[in-house]
């Protein structure tokens, strides 16, 4: 059953949004984003959350000390680490971590994405788009039937160009253990309610296909 993660949040009403139609993740960009948010003011937002709500804070490239100032004002947080970070740094630490692996749209190698995949074995992994230089937020899909293998292995999430028209789709040809979300149920920006509404019912529904 995919859960679902709204990544990007800003604000409490954000994250009530989420929370009303059953999103289990809710993602804090703390990394330089347009959606970019402040650790204090992540903390703020995410007090209170229900036990089976996880906060997820997206880094790029932190160091020790930085995921460490983190969970001392978010200590149920889970790490996502979206950047290019070493597998030995990512295997020294002890918190719960999503290591982001970037797919190009053309890859469909599923032996090289597996390589990627095994340089991280205690980590849940994200596979978002690989456009350019950018570690996120390309609104652009990639090949899903390459990951499908990796996904009956593994806890993956799917991220990348996912929006309420076709995430259907992923989950039923992926079967992922999340999909991941930003600005696919945003409008001008902003979390729009009818997205998150439409993007959790089409999870939901192809959930209990």
């Amino acid at each position: 059953m995919a859960a679902v993660k709204i990544c990007g949040c800003r604000s409490r009403g954000d994250v009530e949004l989420a929370l009303a139609w059953g999103a289990r993740y809710i993602g804090f960009i703390l990394a330089p984003s347009s959606r970019n948010v402040a650790l204090e003011d992540a903390a703020k937002i995410a007090r209170d959350l229900p036990d089976a709500v996880i906060p997820v804070a997206v880094l790029v490239h932190p160091t020790r000390q930085e995921i460490d100032e983190v969970l001392e004002v978010m200590p149920r947080a889970h790490v996502q680490l979206s950047g290019d970070e070493l597998p030995e740094f990512v295997a020294s630490l002890e918190v719960p971590i999503i290591k982001t692996i970037h797919v190009h749209p053309a890859q469909t190698d599923t032996s090289l994405i597996r390589a990627a995949c095994n340089q991280f074995p205690r980590a849940r992994i994200l596979f978002d788009t690989k456009v350019h230089a950018s570690y996120g937020g390309t609104g652009q899909t990639f090949s899903w039937e390459s990951i499908a293998d990796i996904a009956r292995e593994r806890d993956v999430f799917v991220a990348g160009g996912l929006t309420p028209e076709n995430v259907a789709h992923c989950v039923q040809s992926v079967r992922p253990f999340g999909v991941d979300v930003r600005s696919g149920v945003e409008t001008n920006g902003e979390k729009d309610p009818v997205k998150v509404h439409a993007f959790c019912k089409a999870v939901k529904d192809a959930n209990e296909a």
